[in-house]
C-alpha cells in the first residue's frame, strides 16, 4: 500500500525527489511503530488516538521542534487522505489532527553591505575551474533567488541564446523565467569557456555546475560550498545556499520591488510564503527607528 502511495506521488502529484524520500521515511517511521507499540501493520485499522500518541512518542523521544515534527504529520496527512480518496479508509483520521503552534522566525539573510563585497569578489577572474564554479554559484544563487535543487538541476541549455533569461525547474515540475543579469552572464561565459578549454564536461552531460570528473555536482557538495565561502566571507550567523535566496528577496523588497513580483521570481504558488519577507523589513525598520529617533535616544 505504501509502494502504491510513492508512485502516486511521483508520478501523478509529480513531487521532487527529496520530499518523496521524506514522505516515504515519515510514513515508514508511523507504520513500524504502529506495529511494534499497537499491534498491527495494516494501516487502514489505525485510529486517530494512535496519531497522536504517536506525535507525543516522537516528540519526546527524538525532542523533534514543532516544525518538524508538523512536516512528519504532513506526510501522514498525505498519505491518509490518499487511504480515503482511493476508498482504502472509510474516513480520514488525520482530519481532527491539528499542527502544532511554531515560533515564527524571521529568514536570515546578508546585510548589503556584506553582500555587495562578496559579489565584487565573485566578479573577479577566478584562478582555476573550482573558484570560477563556486563563484558562478553565490551569483545564481543571490541574483536569481534559487532553490539549492534548481541550482543542482540547471541544464546549460536553460539559458536563452544570450544568456539573458534562465528557465527553473521548481517544486512541482513549475517552470518559471528568470532574468540574468549581465555581470553574470559575463561570468557564465567564463565558466563555460573554462569548461571547454579544460575538457572537464565528460560526453552527453548537460548540467551546468559539474564535479571535476565532469559530471552533474550533488546536493551535499553545494551546501558544503556555499557554507565555507560564505564563511570565509566573514558572514555571520546561518550560512546556506537558501540564506542567499533570502538574501535576494529581500534586498529586492528594500529595493521597492512588488511583492507580488518577488513572488513570481522565487516561484511561490502562494503570496503568504513571499509576505514573510515584508515582515524582515519592518522589524529592521524599527531597530533602525530605535537607534536613531531622537525620543528613542533620550531614553537611553
Amino acid at each position: 500500500m505504501l509502494d502504491d502511495f510513492i508512485r502516486y506521488i511521483e508520478a501523478e502529484r509529480r513531487f521532487s525527489p527529496l520530499t518523496v524520500r521524506n514522505y516515504r521515511r515519515d510514513t515508514e517511521a508511523f507504520l513500524d511503530w504502529l506495529r511494534e507499540a499497537q499491534g498491527t501493520d495494516d494501516p487502514r485499522d489505525a485510529t486517530t488516538g494512535q496519531v497522536r500518541a504517536w506525535i507525543l512518542h516522537r516528540t519526546e523521544t527524538a525532542h523533534l521542534s514543532a516544525a518538524s515534527m508538523n512536516r512528519e504529520v504532513s506526510s501522514l496527512r498525505a498519505f491518509f487522505r490518499w487511504m480515503h480518496a482511493t476508498g482504502a479508509i472509510s474516513r480520514d483520521i488525520m482530519r481532527p489532527i491539528r499542527s502544532l503552534k511554531t515560533s515564527r522566525r524571521l529568514p536570515s539573510f546578508v546585510p548589503a553591505s556584506r553582500m555587495e563585497g562578496i559579489v565584487e569578489e565573485c566578479e573577479r577572474p577566478g584562478s582555476d575551474f573550482e573558484a570560477e564554479r563556486n563563484a558562478l554559484m553565490i551569483l545564481l544563487f543571490y541574483t536569481c533567488g534559487l532553490r539549492l535543487a534548481e541550482l543542482i538541476a540547471v541544464d546549460r541549455d536553460d539559458f536563452s541564446a544570450d544568456f539573458a533569461t534562465l528557465r527553473v525547474h521548481g517544486k512541482g515540475d513549475k517552470v518559471r523565467i528568470v532574468p540574468v543579469l549581465e555581470f553574470v552572464r559575463a561570468k557564465i561565459s567564463s565558466y563555460l569557456g573554462m569548461i571547454r578549454r579544460q575538457n572537464i564536461c565528460i560526453s552527453g552531460e548537460k548540467a551546468l555546475f559539474l564535479t571535476e570528473q565532469g559530471v552533474r555536482i550533488s546536493r551535499i557538495a553545494v551546501y558544503r560550498i556555499i557554507r565555507a565561502e560564505l564563511s570565509e566571507a566573514g558572514v555571520k550567523g546561518k550560512k546556506s545556499p537558501h540564506v542567499l535566496r533570502h538574501t535576494f528577496a529581500t534586498h529586492l523588497l528594500d529595493g521597492g520591488a512588488d511583492i507580488r513580483e518577488i513572488q513570481e521570481l522565487l516561484g511561490h504558488a502562494s503570496l503568504q510564503s513571499t509576505q514573510v519577507y515584508t515582515h524582515n523589513t519592518i522589524a529592521r525598520l524599527r531597530e533602525i527607528y530605535r537607534k536613531a529617533h531622537p525620543r528613542e535616544r533620550e531614553g537611553e
